[in-house]
């Protein structure tokens, strides 16, 4: 929601260029706050108050607005300005606007930007998207193992205004080579004890991530190990930088749009649902709908194939919904389950066992629970109590197949490498329909007392 309630004092200030008071604006509240407050304006006011702050307060308010408005602002305005600003965004994050660019553009602002910055945004830029070099950020508190506690407070003060985060200081030799971590806590504890050097302190079991590794992999080991940063290094375990807890959040986020929208059988989308082209949100549905609906044909070819069966005892036809959605329902709810699961990290491929005899169990329990309503509906309306057990029988079948290809199905796609939510609930539910049709019109061959 757009806070309006200053818009016209801004609008005011900006057209009197009152100095005194958009300077104070920038700082008087928390920069999301700030940024909350210039959401009405339009982007050329936006900017026009930006430069009324320092280059570091700038840089904070401007990491506030969604991105489509960050990368609008950052084509529109001057590029002098704009180099200015990139050069105080953090590292990870400027490599993200840059790449959502146009190629010339991104020249005009890298010709202004300083050497270290250029060669550090081109660096970052090369690493492939979604793996962990992509995600770092290359801000990090590197320090020598042989500095005592108060030599390394010093030297953190002078790195301090070029540091994303302080959470933990990297002990690196002179080749940068990760050689152990200390705690800004275990840095300041020490200082008791001034000839005690980072070499004594430091722990060199140091949990950290590859720069090729994907940043699934990355945000796994942050939750397993509780870290609030993690350092990436390349093969030969150089630092090359950290990635923040912060990022993590955003990875877990996209991961779980992505995992949701496959799981409701729509290709995942690069941007969010307002911004995305409809004719490309028509793609992404349209893809899976299309092999969806394949899918429910062969449900109507079944139900062609059994048409001579279904004419001679019409009451079946009655129970088809029923047991089409009991199949389908169970078979969601399993492959919802699992998938959840596995992308928790909470079930691997290993489990298969114990998954599948969870599954058989719960299938048992509810479709016996499921068929007993089933019976007692079906008693009423079939011919004879007799014929009345094809209902049940049916149900319990149903399901218990959902459960099955509901359980085994995701576990199978990552087996074969392939992201086990694209076994999406749609796609179980359609193989489930199928076989239950096929279960249902043999339990009634079987069990209906005039021949078919």
């Amino acid at each position: 929601m757009v806070n309006t309630l200053f818009l016209p004092e801004l609008r005011e200030m900006l057209a009197s260029d009152d100095r005194g008071e958009l300077e104070e604006f920038c700082v008087a509240l928390n920069a999301g706050r700030t940024a909350e407050f210039m959401e009405g304006l339009d982007d050329n006011e936006v900017w026009r108050v930006l430069q009324y702050a320092t280059p570091e307060r700038r840089a904070e308010i401007f990491g506030y607005f969604p991105e489509v408005r960050q990368v609008t602002m950052l084509d529109q305005e001057p590029a002098d300005q704009v180099a200015a600003l990139v050069d105080e965004i953090p590292a990870d994050d400027r490599v993200d606007l840059m790449q959502s660019l146009p190629e010339q553009r991104v020249g005009e602002i890298l010709n202004l930007l300083p050497v270290d910055a250029r060669r550090d945004i081109q660096r970052l830029g090369a690493y492939p998207d979604g793996t962990a070099g992509a995600l770092m950020t290359t801000e990090v508190a590197m320090l020598r193992s042989d500095l005592t506690s108060r030599e390394a407070l010093e030297e953190l003060g002078r790195q301090a205004s070029d540091l994303e985060t302080i959470y933990y200081l990297y002990v690196v030799d002179e080749n940068q080579l990760l050689l152990g971590v200390v705690s800004t806590r275990q840095l300041v504890s020490s200082l008791n004890k001034p000839t005690k050097t980072l070499s004594e302190m430091m722990e060199s079991d140091v949990i950290a991530a590859s720069v090729t590794d994907h940043q699934e992999e990355v945000a796994q080991k942050v939750e397993k190990y509780n870290l609030l940063a993690i350092p990436v290094v390349d093969d030969a375990r150089h630092l090359a930088g950290i990635i923040t807890h912060d990022d993590v959040i955003d990875v877990v986020r996209e991961e779980l749009e992505e995992d949701a929208q496959r799981i409701a059988a729509v290709a995942p989308l690069e941007d969010s649902f307002l911004e995305v082209g409809l004719l490309m949100l028509s793609w992404k549905r349209g893809i899976w709908l299309t092999i969806l609906f394949f899918a429910a044909l062969l449900t109507a070819f079944a139900l062609f194939h059994y048409d001579r069966e279904l004419a001679q005892y019409e009451w079946l036809v009655w129970f088809i919904p029923l047991i089409i959605s009991a199949g389908g329902n169970s078979g969601s709810q399993s492959a919802t389950l699992v998938i959840t699961a596995m992308t928790s990290g909470d079930v691997a491929f290993s489990d298969w066992p114990k998954v599948m005899k969870r599954e058989v169990i719960v299938a048992l329990t509810l479709g016996g629970f499921l068929a007993l309503i089933g019976y007692t509906v079906a008693f009423f309306l079939a011919p004879s109590p007799e014929d009345a057990l094809v209902i049940p029988l049916t149900l319990l079948l149903v399901i218990f197949c959902g459960c099955v290809c509901g359980g085994a199905l995701p576990m199978l796609f990552k087996r074969l490498g392939l992201d086990p939510a694209m076994m999406s609930n749609p796609f179980v539910a359609g193989i489930v329909d199928i076989l239950g049709i096929v279960i249902y019109i043999n339990v009634a061959r079987l069990l209906l007392t005039a021949p078919l």
